[in-house]
């Protein structure tokens, strides 16, 4: 592996890249002087270069890790894949539409993998979210509600959308596992002109399922909740519960007709609430591990760039609202 990016997120790649089995980091470049100097305090052995075509070019790197703003995605995953490499690739995947389909063609012409980083899929809670869609526990679904919203980190390239929703965005698309057909978007800037510090995303699905997703970098408490109805059963995800981080309730309407259409007889249903066991590992790991094992067996993984595409065409769909005041957008 070579892993190009050692700001914020890379030290965390490079770590469990070098611990997976099948795996082992040999180079890290940056742009940064102190971050090569944290690369040879912490990982001796592994060469450090400022220039990434390098990287890319060395014979003994078989697979790139690509850390570094999602301007730099493109043009970095492009170089990787002509060198012959497999690419782990930062969400967002790219920052348009085209430049992901491009990527993806070029990776199926050269038999190759690419794996977005849409590390919460590895999770033991999104796992579970996704058993209960697709076991029928939750019953037909309603709609899926997501809040992410803290105070920072403020991006200076991205606004909160392209930071914070990519990963409710990848989590929606894996559990519900379907695509929207529209979205429409709100949003202000308060504090830099121009780039939304706060937004309001509704997505709309086919069979009236309905999406919102709330990120925010300006709210004086950290949340983390997902909420997703069902008509059987309706299940609360809280990322920030140290334990109990999914509970299913037993709570919803039942509607008769009487009479006529006309005489609707609505009932509540209040049952128990149950808190299943969820799997406590480091998604981080088992994604690495994952992407190797996708590598070496030619297995196409459940974020490559397909997966990846398709976040970035809702981004991509949620900006176009945003400039356009709220308009709707058809996917």
């Amino acid at each position: 592996m070579g892993v190009v990016g050692y700001g914020y997120w890379g030290p965390n790649i490079v770590r469990n890249f070098s611990s997976v089995d099948g795996a082992a980091v040999v180079a890290v470049s940056d742009l940064r002087d102190e971050s090569l100097k944290k690369v040879e305090k912490n990982h001796r052995g592994v060469r450090t270069t400022k220039n990434a075509d390098e990287l890319i070019r060395a014979t003994d790197i078989d697979a790139v890790a690509i850390v570094t703003p999602v301007f730099t995605h493109f043009e970095l995953a492009k170089k990787a894949l002509e060198a012959g490499k497999h690419v782990f690739v930062e969400k967002p995947f790219t920052y348009t539409v085209a430049q992901a389909e491009e990527l993806i063609n070029l990776a199926e012409r050269k038999n190759l993998r690419i794996m977005v980083d849409h590390t919460f899929l590895f999770t033991g809670s999104v796992r579970k979210m996704k058993q209960l869609v697709d076991d029928g526990t939750l019953g037909r679904i309603y709609y899926y509600d997501s809040m992410r919203v803290n105070l920072g980190l403020f991006q200076h390239d991205v606004n909160v959308v392209w930071d914070l929703a990519p990963h409710d965005l990848a989590i929606m698309f894996y559990v519900l596992g379907r695509k929207p057909k529209a979205v429409v978007a709100t949003g202000s800037a308060h504090v830099k002109p121009e780039m939304e510090d706060m937004a309001y995303l509704t997505f709309y699905f086919d069979d009236d399922v309905i999406a919102h997703i709330n990120v925010n970098w300006l709210s004086p408490v950290k949340v983390r909740t997902t909420l997703v109805g069902g008509q059987k059963k309706m299940l609360v995800w809280n990322d920030i519960e140290p334990d109990e981080k999914i509970k299913i309730y037993d709570k919803g309407v039942e509607v008769k007709s009487v009479n006529g259409v006309y005489d609707l007889l609505v009932s509540y249903r209040s049952g128990d609430m149950w808190a299943p066991k969820v799997e406590q590992t480091e998604a981080l790991k088992l994604e690495a591990q994952y992407f190797i094992e996708c590598c070496s067996n030619g297995t196409k993984p459940i974020n490559d760039g397909t997966a990846g595409l398709e976040v970035v065409r809702m981004l991509e769909g949620a900006i176009q609202s945003l400039r356009n005041r709220g308009g709707m957008i058809e996917l």
